[in-house]
């Protein structure tokens, strides 16, 4: 090894001469060399197994967080409701108009032309008041035409009498036979009854002339008044409608029932009535009249309401609306929104001593939107799941709060 190549390697020999042997070359001991690799390697390693012990040891506590988070998971948390006793179903709703309890329409009973009128529309009349006078010039001329009639007729008794006794007498003296008598004495009975048919056609005609005047049948106002002075009138009721008359103390209503509520409503039953055009207002009426029958086209039940209206707010023919209580028809309510649908028909699902949902099919007595009225299926201590999901499953195990107590059933 030459001089050059010992210097560039930093190691320097002796001041010896050529051709002497080196003596006191410092180099590193090997056994000190390799004790530091060992070393060395063993503080890798150690690092390593520190690495790979805290990666195991966060894996694990990510696992358990995992496995808690997906237990967390697989809870199914509820609110549930006690069903509530029902107190009632509310009301029916039903439009009805209002009638006067007496309503005529009142026509001329003899044709004639109109003299003159009294009442007009919105006039309150009395029983027999004057409405208005008919001149009949016809059905004077009749009148006086039989009671000529009568009189003739009157005047062939009294001759037809006088013939008779005298003849009576003759046929006492034997002076007429029996066949005269008897002649005499039919004649007298013809003549009777010729003054009792005269008579009876007088009478007629006086009573027919009295309905020159028309009177008021009944107290009430004037609702039409359809003739002026000078109309002619045509008897009957193929004429013109002289007035119309209501009585307006009571309003009669009259409502057309549905099958569904005809056990509902029965008589002397009180019910509320209201108009639009009169706000915060509510008139009450009872139900007075009560069809024996449902009608085969409508499936409903004709009832009729007696509404007190002594100052006259109310005004026949107005558009109102009635509203019939109804009374509960199943003991307990539960909310709209505990209902779950399947193929067999309308369930309910309620949770156990165990914490576990059950189903149970529920009969639906009455459905008023937001409350159910349930005629069977149901206790009053059951636990019944509120919003449950499609998929719950009976015997699912469940966690839920506090029960509360269900709001409605009315």
């Amino acid at each position: 090894m030459t001089e050059k190549h010992h210097e560039s390697m930093a190691m320097h020999l002796g001041e010896s001469q050529p051709g002497e042997a080196v003596k006191d070359l410092h180099l590193p001991a090997r056994q000190k060399i390799w004790k530091k690799a060992r070393l060395a390697a063993i503080a890798i390693l150690a690092l390593l197994g520190l690495g790979a012990a805290r990666t195991m040891v966060g894996r694990a506590a990510t696992d358990e967080r995992l496995a808690a988070q997906s237990l967390e998971n697989r809870k199914v948390y509820v609110n549930v409701v006690t069903p509530t006793v029902s107190k009632n179903s509310g009301a029916l709703t039903l439009p009805a108009n209002l009638r006067g309890e007496t309503e005529s329409t009142i026509y001329a009973r003899v044709s004639g032309y109109v003299r003159n009128w009294r009442a007009d529309i919105g006039a309150r009349v009395e029983k027999g008041e004057l409405l208005a006078e008919l001149d009949t010039p016809e059905l004077d001329q009749q009148l006086a035409q039989n009671i000529a009639q009568r009189d003739q007729a009157r005047a062939n008794v009294v001759l037809a009498k006088v013939a008779l006794e005298r003849w009576d007498r003759l046929f006492k003296q034997d002076s007429v036979a029996k066949q005269a008598l008897d002649e005499h004495q039919n004649a007298y009975d013809t003549a009777v009854a010729q003054l009792a048919a005269a008579e009876a056609n007088v009478r007629q005609l006086q009573q027919m002339t009295d309905f020159k005047r028309v009177v008021a049948p009944f107290a009430g106002v004037v609702t039409q008044r359809n003739v002026d002075i000078g109309n002619l009138i045509t008897a009957g009721g193929a004429g013109v409608a002289l007035f119309t008359l209501a009585k307006t103390d009571p309003l009669r209503v009259t409502i057309d029932l549905p099958q569904a509520y005809v056990q509902s409503v029965k008589l002397g039953d009180k019910v509320s009535i209201t108009q639009a055009e009169l706000p915060g207002q509510t008139f009450m009426a009872e139900v007075s009249h009560v069809a024996g029958a449902i009608d085969l086209t409508t499936r409903s039940r004709r009832i009729d309401l007696t509404l007190a209206n002594p100052e006259g707010r109310l005004l026949p023919g107005a558009y109102v609306q009635v509203s019939l209580p109804l009374a509960a028809k199943a003991p307990l309510s539960i909310p709209a929104n505990t209902l779950l649908f399947r193929a067999e028909g309308p369930h309910v699902a309620i949770v156990d001593g165990e914490g576990r949902a059950r189903l149970r099919p529920v009969k639906i007595a009455n459905d008023q939107g937001a409350v159910l009225q349930i005629g069977s299926g149901l206790a009053a201590d059951d636990r019944v799941i509120v919003n449950p999901s499609d998929s719950l499953a009976d015997g699912d195990a469940v966690t839920l709060p506090e029960p509360r107590k269900a709001v409605g059933g009315s």
